[in-house]
């Protein structure tokens, strides 16, 4: 989770969202990314988007079976549908999320049945950490106007 707080600082430093992301296989990072809509003018370049596209780059394989994503923030539903895809094995986030977290805080899509593959849920991981840095994040821009 360090290293995804890491490219979540990245991603605050760029103007975006602080969420960062990695993905581990057999101990070692294989992808990152962080929040990069605004500057990538793409919907869709969300941290474990960008990570997702890194590793399976990196394994050429757009499956990344036996893969664990680290992701600073609850994902979205968009997210999760890449994780459920790729066959991720594991997520392990930081801070809910209220708002879109479709991990069990708006919508729990690992839960549903209907799906056919699922992920290991842990959930909470440095929360406190990730959570003050988009705090912060968004107390600054609500104070800029």
């Amino acid at each position: 989770m360090l290293a995804a707080l890491v490219q979540a600082r990245a991603a605050q430093a760029a103007g975006e969202v602080p969420v960062g992301a990695v993905i581990v296989k057999d101990g070692g990072i294989i992808g990152s990314g962080y929040n990069a809509p605004i500057g990538r003018h793409d919907p869709t370049g969300h941290a474990e988007i960008l990570a997702l596209r890194d590793a399976a780059a990196r394994l050429g394989n757009y499956r990344l079976p036996g893969c664990e994503l680290y992701v600073t923030l609850e994902p979205c539903a968009m997210c999760v549908g890449a994780i459920l895809h790729a066959r991720i094995a594991r997520l392990v986030y930081g801070a809910a999320d209220p708002k879109t977290g479709a991990c069990g805080s708006v919508l729990d899509l690992f839960a549903d049945a209907r799906l056919n593959h699922h992920a290991t849920v842990t959930p909470g991981v440095m929360a406190e950490e990730c959570a003050a840095l988009l705090r912060g994040f968004f107390a600054a821009r609500r104070t800029r106007g």
